[in-house]
């Protein structure tokens, strides 16, 4: 008999998390695409107004997590990463829904998002109702100089 599942655990993030979302970034994005934030990046994003930031943890370890903003009546998942030991397991949903029941919460209508045209991740955006509403063309430069379109989605939240 296999062990059940552990729990994902999910709790509000703040500046002192900072290094193990750097870790976690640094481990489920790509190099090659140039997506991960730098440490001075995040701290900007979340010295702004609106932001939060959710932390996914199981059996006591961080394993994934998501920044977000909320202005006026719309929202924005700014990041989503799950490492990729803790892939397939459910995490990137828990955060995902996690985010839209606080975009809710904090008065906005619409969730937007930005990804990378070819990123694994947009199987979970659309089982959770994201749509196509644009698209970047060339916007990520990849490391050998290769671009990727940028795919921008949205969801409404009423």
């Amino acid at each position: 008999m296999s062990a059940a599942p552990q729990p994902i655990e999910l709790r509000e993030g703040g500046v002192q998390d900072l290094p193990s979302v750097l870790r976690i970034m640094q481990a489920a994005f790509d190099s090659q695409f140039g997506e991960a934030w730098t440490h001075p990046q995040c701290m900007g994003m979340m010295a702004l107004s609106g932001v939060w930031l959710l932390v996914a943890s199981v059996g006591g370890r961080d394993c994934g997590f998501a920044m977000a903003r909320a202005m006026l009546d719309e929202a924005e998942l700014l990041l989503l990463a799950t490492s990729p030991a803790a892939r397939g397991r459910g995490v990137g949903g828990a955060l995902l829904r996690a985010v839209v029941a606080e975009s809710r919460n904090r008065g906005a209508e619409k969730l937007h998002l930005e990804v990378r045209e070819g990123n694994g991740a947009i199987r979970l955006y659309h089982r959770e109702r994201f749509e196509k509403v644009g698209e970047r063309r060339g916007y990520y430069r990849g490391t050998n100089g290769q671009t990727f379109n940028a795919l921008t989605l949205a969801r409404p939240l009423r």
